[in-house]
């Protein structure tokens, strides 16, 4: 089983990834009910947490009830990334995770994130530095490479390992991809069968499927499988995809009156956690896919993600049940 530290995993984790104004604390919530084995915040600008920056301030809010937990920070300096890993331990996380993967271009032109790529000596170091000047797990999210003619993953990985780094998470992109094209593996199953590697090796990136998990798991031999978009508005992807590697058949899809009860939670709890304008407005992202499928939907979805008033959302929720309540997902 995979160990972070002091942190033993089951057998093929599963792992929400850190998504922007996606993985705060009421979708981390779902998604533990709903099998995530770990979870983590949104990342968090190191410049901002030193700053004082009361978003940044903000995602540092966890709860007893998502643990393991691991926060997230990502930056280029290395004062500022050391204290603001001063400020992470305050909140007592399990892991503190550094993010040299996002390929946005106002973090990577400040040459975070996946910028680092660019400077793998300074990635290395930066890592070292913040794993002694913590007792927390340090662990690593990153790319393949900047770009394809720069893929150095299974050495990047081992000189992480070697300075420190519990465990690394790896999407199967460069950065000059972004998103598109389709996710590669192979690079990230050579790191894992690299004989010096001993940390977990997970990877991210198109794992959209439970079939998909299971390839990963089965053919590319990874410690443990990162979900992101796949579970944006659908919590439930996690236990589906547990099902499905234990039985090799698939799980029900959730009823409506399921969907209903969980868009409702999440809005409840997004407001109770950031306040009824905030809340509404970072919740639209979910409703697509929490009620996706059913045929002439377009009214309520608009009502859902156009209405500024929580009632109305509410009140959306209750027109649906009301109306598609038989409806039968596939």
């Amino acid at each position: 089983m995979p160990t972070i530290g002091n942190i033993v995993l089951p057998t093929f984790p599963l792992l929400l990834a850190p998504m922007e104004d996606v993985s705060d604390p009421p979708f981390r919530a779902l998604c533990k009910e709903q099998g995530a084995d770990l979870v983590y915040t949104e990342f968090i600008s190191s410049e901002g947490l030193i700053r004082d920056a009361a978003k940044s301030v903000m995602k540092l809010d966890i709860y007893e009830k998502e643990r393991p937990v691991g926060i997230q920070i990502f930056g280029a300096n290395l004062d500022s990334m050391l204290r603001s890993v001063e400020i992470v331990e305050q909140s007592k996380p399990d892991i503190i995770d550094i993010n040299f993967g996002c390929p946005v271009k106002k973090v990577v032109s400040k040459g975070a994130g996946a910028g680092i790529l660019k400077d793998i000596d300074l990635m290395v170091s930066l890592t070292r530095a913040m794993v002694e000047h913590t007792h927390l797990p340090v662990t690593v999210k990153t790319r393949l490479g900047w770009d394809h003619d720069s893929i150095k993953i299974v050495e990047v990985a081992e000189r992480l390992q070697d300075v420190g780094c519990k465990a690394i998470a790896i999407h199967g992109r460069t950065r000059a991809q972004m998103y598109k094209g389709q996710a590669d593996w192979k690079p990230i199953a050579e790191v894992k069968n690299n004989s010096r590697m001993h940390i977990p090796v997970f990877g991210n990136g198109d794992v959209d499927s439970p079939e998909a998990a299971r390839i990963m798991r089965d053919d590319y031999g990874l410690d443990g499988a990162m979900i992101g978009r796949a579970s944006i508005g659908y919590p439930w992807f996690f236990k589906e995809v547990k099902h499905y590697l234990k039985t090799g058949t698939y799980l029900e899809p959730p009823t409506m009156e399921e969907r209903v009860l969980a868009a409702r939670r999440h809005l409840q709890m997004a407001m109770d956690w950031k306040g009824e304008k905030l809340g509404v407005f970072e919740t639209r992202r979910h409703y697509t896919n929490y009620f996706k499928g059913i045929p002439n939907f377009k009214e309520y979805r608009m009502k859902m993600v156009t209405s500024d008033d929580a009632k109305d959302v509410f009140a959306a929720f209750d027109e649906v049940l009301e109306k598609f309540g038989d409806y039968q997902f596939v």
